[in-house]
């Protein structure tokens, strides 16, 4: 009888052997699975980029705004009968600043 249950198990674990490692098994489904859920989302962004695209594209098919847009802020071009003001931004220097007083505050001569 011993045997007997010692043979059922083992043909119990070779029947499961299969659907928890072999091929289709339910590590491999739960392994696409999660494959699948991240394509979704590079899918999900890759088509804003697509209708981003599309309607700029459709801008440019439609108008001289976008067009005339794209050409003063990339290329620097102006009409011809405007005039262009350029205004230039210099940073603000802080005053230096001293580590050490000079000669004269702390009385010391040099």
């Amino acid at each position: 009888m011993r045997f007997l249950t010692l043979i059922l198990v083992a043909l119990i674990a070779l029947l499961q052997y299969p659907l928890w490692v072999g091929k289709g098994s339910w590590l491999s489904v739960w392994k696409n699975d999660s494959e699948l859920v991240k394509q979704k989302g590079v899918n999900e962004q890759l088509q804003a980029r697509n209708a981003s695209l599309e309607a700029e594209v459709n801008d440019l098919k439609q108008g001289y705004d976008a067009i005339e847009e794209r050409a003063r802020n990339e290329l620097g071009m102006i009409r011809h009968d405007e005039v262009f003001f350029q205004v230039l931004e210099t940073p603000v220097q802080a005053p230096p600043t001293l580590s050490t007083p000079p000669a004269s505050v702390t009385g010391r001569a040099p």
